[in-house]
Order: structure tokens, then sequence, then C-alpha cells
């Protein structure tokens, strides 16, 4: 069932620590009973789940660079996201928010909420996902596949309030990714996804990456990178790609986290209109603005390098990626290059592979789709 929002709502702050409320006795043994079972089965699922699968984009062997895609649509959900939902609602029953038969509310660009909704049924919680109108049809499907319900906004920047509106009527836990990304995961090592990569690239020939490249919607995934690196003493360099219409780029440049964005950003998962929490610009490297046309140039390269549609921020992640190769190659260097694949292109098939719909919003990749190929074929970066 899909609830319709219009407009804008109240403010409803929902404390960072909920306060505990009289439904629950927290020493009641069926409770404790409960959550030791929940935690079993979220723990468990990362238990049966395999790693996601390292892949390698093919680059002229010349080049002395290798170029890989993590590639996280493998996931039981389909996206990294699977990833960040675990550890939030690990992070969220050992905290006591998620309780018995109280809903968990979400607001998400959809990837997320997918995810959540596949834990919350797991545990036999309702789960509602806050969303812009715009999120992609096959993502609504999917959160209503696995249980959730969808509540629809007009306005973006409204998905914060109403979602703790939400949580305040329900008597439910707002489970607020954009503020517990960076700290529900452990960046230390626990399998993230950094830990991962350096553990597949081990018997490669540049086994430590030169650059790694995250997108940016939480900023979780870009902080548990960085982390990781520092608290390892690794050399890698952490690039961040942002689309047109957010904010992230220009609060990096700027050194603050007043900055804010009046558009919805067009590339579903990545792009925020305001700074989020959980985003620590001070841990990575480098920022790239990438224009949304350029993001869905590179995704259709990649299906016809690799044989494998994907969404528009592994689009946003392989333009800057390829980038950077350009200028490794520019300059002589040789090594390892990492980005993501985030989620698949099946889900955006009457978006990012429509043609009517880049007619619809005045995107024209050709220029950037001859670059890539130019770029391809010569080694060399177009000059703009």
């Amino acid at each position: 069932m899909q609830y319709q929002e219009t407009g804008g709502t109240s403010p409803v702050v929902q404390p960072r620590c909920p306060a505990p409320t009289v439904d629950v006795d927290r020493s009641d043994p069926h409770y404790r009973a409960w959550l030791k079972e929940a935690v079993r089965k979220v723990q468990a699922d990362a238990n049966r789940s395999a790693d996601t699968h390292l892949l390698r984009f093919p680059l002229p062997e010349s080049w002395g660079i290798d170029l890989y895609l993590k590639d996280e649509s493998t996931h039981p959900t389909g996206s990294l996201k699977h990833r960040l939902a675990r550890s939030l609602f690990l992070y969220g029953l050992c905290n006591g928010w998620v309780r018995p038969d109280k809903p968990v509310i979400e607001a998400s660009s959809g990837s997320t909420a997918v995810s959540e909704a596949y834990f919350a049924k797991l545990i036999g919680v309702p789960f509602i996902a806050v969303m812009p109108r715009t999120t992609s049809r096959e993502k609504t499907r999917l959160i209503e596949f696995h249980g959730g319900q969808c509540h629809l906004v007009d306005d973006p920047r409204t998905v914060y309030e109403v979602s703790a509106r939400l949580a305040v009527e329900t008597g439910g836990h707002y489970m607020d990714q954009f503020t517990y990304a960076e700290r529900a995961t452990d960046w230390r090592g626990n399998n993230n996804i950094a830990e991962s990569v350096f553990e597949q690239l081990r018997l490669e020939r540049y086994p430590e990456p030169a650059w790694i490249v995250a997108t940016a919607g939480t900023g979780g995934t870009s902080a548990t990178i960085a982390r990781y690196i520092h608290y390892g003493q690794y050399d890698t360099r952490v690039c961040v790609a942002d689309p047109e219409n957010s904010c992230f780029f220009d609060g990096w440049v700027e050194n603050s986290a007043e900055v804010s964005c009046d558009s919805a950003s067009r590339i579903e998962g990545i792009g925020r209109p305001r700074m989020e929490p959980s985003f620590v610009p001070l841990a990575i490297d480098r920022m790239m603005k990438v224009p949304d046309a350029a993001s869905i140039a590179a995704v259709r390269a990649l299906e016809q390098a690799i044989g494998r549609k994907a969404g528009g921020s592994t689009g946003t992640g392989l333009w800057s990626a390829l980038k950077i190769v350009a200028e490794m190659v520019e300059r002589g260097e040789h090594g390892s290059v990492v980005t993501l694949i985030c989620d698949p292109g099946d889900r955006y098939l009457d978006k990012y592979y429509s043609d009517a719909w880049l007619a619809e919003q005045g995107l024209d990749i050709g220029p950037y789709s001859a670059a890539l190929d130019g770029f391809l074929g010569t080694g060399r970066w177009p000059r703009h």
C-alpha cells in the first residue's frame, strides 16, 4: 500500500537516543528472548551470504592500471544498502530502539528502504518507507514485495520530518540512516566493505589500490572506507563523486555543514539536499562533481564493457574512477583503482536506460559517451 503526502509538515525531531516507553519492560524475559532471536536472525543473514565479487573493467594492458568494481548488486536485496541495513538493524536492536510489533520507519530514496523492509520482515516488525514520489516504480514494488509500506512525499526535503512524525504517531522507531550510517558500521573491520576489498585484492598485481572511489547518499560508505584506510595505515586515497543537485561537494569545498540544495538529485541513492550527519568530509581526500548526463553515459559504457546494467550512482563513481585512471596514464603511473556497482540497472529501465526519460529531463549523453569512447581508445581524457 502506498501512502500519499503533499506539501510540508511541522518539524518533529526524534530524540537521538529515544526515551524508553512504557509498552516494553526491557527486563521482561519475553522481550529478551525476542531480542536474542531477532539479533540471531540478522547475524545469520550475514553468515549465509557470501562476499560480493570484485569485477575487472577491461583496460588496455599497456596502461599498467587495473580498474575494479565491487559488485554490491549481488546482495540478497540487490544493493550496497544491504550492508547498511543489516548494521542499522543490529544497532537499533542492541540499543533497544527496535521493539516487537512496533514499526520501523526510514527516510530513503529507495534502496535502503528495500533492504530495511527485508530485515524488518525477517524479524517480524512492520516497516514504512518515506520516499520522494519520483522514486523508481521498481524500488516501490520491491519494498512492498518485502512487506513494507511506502509513504510518498512531493518535496524530498520533507522526508526527515515526515519520518520522525510517523515514528511519534505510531510509537515506532525512525531508523534515520542519514545520522547513524557512519556509526552503525564497524569501520575497523568485521568484514566491512573496505576490509573485503583489500582482502580480495591481496593476490592481484597491485594489492594496495591507489584510489577507491565512492559515492555519497548518507556518506556512511565513504566514511567506513576512509576510516579503515587510515586505521590500517594504507596509502590508498578516497575520492567521493557527487551528482548534480547535491550539496556534498559544495560543503566539502567550503568546509561547511550549513550548505543546502533546493533541487532533488536525479541519480537515485546519492546526492542530498543537506549535509548529512554521516558524511565525514575530513576523512576523504578528494571530491568530484559529476554531471548527471556523464553518470548515465558511464553506466551505458559499463554495459558495453562487461555486459551488466547498473544504477545511475554506479555511473557517477565509474566516471570519476575513469578520470582518475586517465590522470594516472598521463603521469605514467601504474596501480589499481576501485569503485562500486551500487545496485542493478533493472530498477531503472524507465529512467537511465530510457531515451524518452533522458529527453524529458533534457539530458544529452552523447558528448559524454563520445568522451568515454575516445578515452578508452586512446588513453587521453578530453580537455574541456
